[in-house]
């Protein structure tokens, strides 16, 4: 695919719906804006103002002791007195309802964690928008999936300090821009086959976000070719609060170019409007 053969219209509309798409799951009633804190669990039962219950992490699972007349709802299921969600899965989350709100438990980095969502909290409802690059068919380009023979283990930094990731890797992409050849780890996408790319380029942390963006790559076809659309290089929750865990690139995906595409700084981060 070359920049003549992209129907100008149609892409920007395209591009337009994926980024109402995005704000949209970013300020939903229980999107990543409507969290109010990120709690730790340990052995201790603890009780937090923005969540019903004494929560704790034990070697059988997260647990929360619900007091009289407190109650959670999961998976339509009424929860009262003592409850065991059992042990989680890493990047695993449970969502279960009290009142309006809804109360995540997960697995990040190893840790249990409890974060509540509050679709009244302040930061999702005074959100407006999130500035971007107007979108441009010269930020597509096409490359390669060079595939490893077993997928490797990555392990990555994340937005808050100490905590680790790791992903399987199944391989790397490789694409030419600006007159050089470029190759970015790649981590499994949202859809079977498909290819998530952790990176900062040289806009970052000028325009923007400074940790990270990444981008979602389609299935490789038959002969491994992939299309990398750098306009829809988005921000990850951590570029709109604190209160998330997101990961960093490796340090291959450091990108020695400017890709003046996809979405910029949130106005959040910079005091805006």
């Amino acid at each position: 695919m070359t920049v003549q053969d992209i129907d100008r219209q149609s892409f920007a509309a395209e591009w337009e719906q994926w980024h109402r798409q995005k704000e949209e799951d970013l300020a939903g009633p229980h999107g990543f804006l409507a969290i109010t804190s990120l709690h730790w669990l340990n052995a201790e039962p603890t009780r937090f103002e923005d969540a019903p219950g004494a929560w704790s992490s034990t070697p059988e699972g997260v647990v929360v002791e619900l007091a009289e007349g407190e109650e959670l709802v999961l998976d339509g299921q009424v929860l009262r007195g003592r409850h065991d969600f059992g042990v989680l899965g890493e990047r695993t989350s449970l969502f279960s309802a009290a009142g309006d709100a809804v109360i995540e438990v997960a697995k990040r980095g190893g840790h249990d964690i409890v974060r509540p969502r509050h679709p009244g909290n302040a930061l999702r409802t005074s959100f407006t928008r999130t500035p971007a690059y107007e979108p441009d068919p010269r930020w597509v380009v096409e490359g390669r999936f060079l595939p490893f023979e077993e997928p490797r283990p990555v392990t990555v930094g994340a937005s808050v300090e100490g905590l680790e990731h790791v992903y399987d890797s199944p391989g790397r992409v490789e694409f030419e821009l600006e007159g050089a050849v470029h190759r970015l780890t790649a981590f499994n996408g949202k859809t079977p086959g498909s290819l998530l790319v952790l990176f900062t380029d040289r806009t970052s942390g000028v325009t923007t976000y400074a940790a990270n963006r990444s981008v979602q790559i389609a299935a490789p076809d038959v002969d491994g070719r992939v299309t990398v659309d750098f306009n829809r290089a988005g921000n990850l929750p951590c570029a709109y609060t604190d209160l998330a865990t997101c990961p960093l690139p490796p340090a291959e995906n450091r990108l020695p170019v400017a890709i003046e595409a996809g979405q910029k700084i949130p106005l959040e981060r910079t005091g805006g409007n």
